[in-house]
């Protein structure tokens, strides 16, 4: 006879691997927005579109002394930068593979790596946009980039009278090292990124590879700045099709579904989601060249 009130196998709805591969993902993703200091994720439904606020100026001609300076044109307008839409992604291990690596090497960490570059995937969209900041300028040196940078965007928010709670910084992880020499600082990682806290003026620095944030650029926004978007798996219409997937219950930001593939003799698992980190004030982000 069973203890009593003990949980079964029976008792869990759901296939283990799937609900330990949407658990990881969202405990790590959620661990990554708490280091930037981001609480705002909003749900949209697949298809809708994304804004951000851009500002713009006109600047009236010059005049001669004594008379009436004209005001410049001054404007904030609200510019689509795409939708946000379901990206669909699948792998598979071959039984052969199972059997001569054992299940731990060939199924568990695969699904790590899978895992993993998924949420690359995410970020590497993240450093394209924040690219496109509008606040721009060139400095000379490390030291001067990140206070410059960090000095516009605190200006800008400023100027809007908006509070922001802190700064949050992108660099190259080689221009760190290059500018601390023989300095000793701690330098932390989690989730595979190294990031730095309270670090000249910046609430937290991430130092990033070179297929992120290329070498010589400082990129600083707002914490308040950063919005996550996602599509939620569980509420869209791919059950009334067929498409079942597993989702966290606390991040239901992605799917995953598993199958034994009889034909292949594979182990496949497939994997949606939806997810856009975006800024709501496109010149609230300062792009510093070195």
């Amino acid at each position: 006879m069973a203890k009593e009130n003990i949980t079964l196998s029976s008792n869990i709805a759901g296939n283990p691997r799937e609900i330990d591969f949407v658990t990881k993902f969202g405990d790590n993703w959620q661990g990554l927005l708490n280091i930037m200091g981001v609480s705002n994720m909003v749900e949209q439904a697949p298809g809708t579109a994304l804004h951000v606020k851009k500002g713009g100026i006109t600047l009236a001609s010059t005049v001669a002394e004594g008379e009436l300076i004209p005001l410049s044109s001054a404007s904030v307008t609200d510019e689509a930068i795409g939708t946000i839409t379901i990206e669909k992604y699948a792998k598979e291990v071959t039984g052969e593979a199972i059997q001569k690596y054992g299940y731990d090497i060939a199924v568990e960490k695969t699904d790590k790596a899978f895992e993993n570059a998924l949420r690359s995937k995410v970020m590497d969209k993240f450093y394209t946009f924040l690219a496109t900041g509008s606040l721009t300028g060139t400095a000379t040196g490390v030291q001067s980039a990140l206070a410059l940078a960090n000095g516009n965007v605190r200006n800008a928010f400023g100027t809007l009278n908006l509070d922001i709670t802190g700064v949050v910084g992108f660099m190259n992880i080689l221009d760190f090292y290059t500018y601390l020499g023989g300095a000793s600082i701690t330098v932390q990682n989690e989730f595979g990124y190294n990031y730095v806290k309270n670090f000249l003026g910046y609430d937290v620095l991430f130092l990033c590879p070179s297929n992120q944030i290329s070498q010589n650029t400082v990129i600083a926004t707002a914490i308040d700045n950063i919005i996550g978007y996602y599509v939620n798996p569980a509420n869209s219409d791919f059950a009334k099709a067929g498409l079942q997937f597993t989702t966290d219950n606390v991040a239901p930001i992605i799917g995953a579904h598993v199958e034994g593939d009889y034909d292949y003799f594979g182990s496949k698992m497939n994997a949606i989601l939806g997810i856009t980190l975006s800024a709501e004030y496109l010149y609230g982000i300062c792009v510093m060249t070195i």
